[in-house]
């Protein structure tokens, strides 16, 4: 309990420096970008437009407003997918500087999960501009999907600082991420709906893929129009921290290798 206390305490002291990482790594994704930070909101528009055309056109799924149960699932998904391979290389991306001074070797892999952060809530501009399209009826309980967010965001964080200090002493972790990414997104309901899969796979999903539940909770606010049962936010609080737990532990346990490493 004293070592967790500790740690929070010197995230206070580096929190200018973890500012001042989340702007950087926001002003390189940009740079040189005539549209800028508009891409945040053109980029999932532009998937989500030509999955429409595919998916409810040539395989006619039949789901109630496609576009809306489209772009929520793409969101969530698009953040851990982005938090997490911006964080595989956040340790090795700043060996330079971590041979050069004391620095918490966490907050580069904190810092790449909060910019994915500040990502997304640019890309909700074109979740809204969505909504309002689809005449989305807006609601209290949409007020909900920041807490949602956060239970994405401590589930990426605990995952990115795992894959952190894995690309430390492996570097074909980037590779067989890649291709767990790919498999990973066919089996989350983003573009489909659980129900038309088999009995057996569709629990294993239900019950084994966190993401499943933070865009089921995203999308019963949002087109259900109801808050999401207190169940499935516990349970999604849960795992997320669980994976928060599990990364930083191991992350600790290791750092002091990764100067041998790097």
């Amino acid at each position: 309990m004293s070592k967790m206390i500790a740690r929070l305490r010197g995230l206070q002291r580096y929190q200018p420096l973890l500012k001042q990482l989340v702007a950087k790594d926001i002003k390189l994704k940009y740079r040189r970008s005539f549209l800028g930070y508009l891409w945040s909101i053109l980029n999932p528009l532009m998937i989500m437009i030509i999955m429409v055309m595919v998916f409810s056109n040539v395989f006619r799924l039949g789901i109630e407003n496609f576009p809306v149960y489209l772009i929520t699932g793409q969101t969530v998904f698009n953040f851990v997918s982005d938090a997490t391979n911006q964080a595989l290389f956040s340790i090795t991306g700043n060996a330079a500087l971590l041979k050069k001074t004391y620095v918490p070797k966490y907050i580069f892999t904190l810092s790449k999960v909060t910019s994915s952060l500040v990502n997304t809530f640019f890309a909700l501009g074109a979740m809204l501009i969505v909504f309002i399209v689809c005449r989305v009826k807006f609601q209290i309980c949409m007020l909900f999907i920041p807490v949602i967010i956060l239970e994405v965001y401590v589930f990426c964080v605990g995952l990115g600082l795992f894959l952190a200090q894995a690309t430390v002493f492996f570097r074909d972790v980037q590779h067989i991420y890649a291709a767990f990414l790919t498999a990973w997104m066919y089996l989350t309901p983003i573009f489909y709906p659980v129900t038309m899969l088999e009995e057996p796979l569709k629990q294993a999903i239900m019950i084994f893929n966190p993401l499943y539940n933070y865009i089921t909770q995203l999308r019963t606010v949002v087109l259900e129009g109801v808050l999401p049962e207190g169940v499935q936010v516990a349970s999604g609080f849960v795992v997320a921290f669980v994976v928060m737990a599990v990364g930083t532990w191991v992350f600790m346990k290791n750092q002091d290798r990764f100067i041998l490493y790097i």
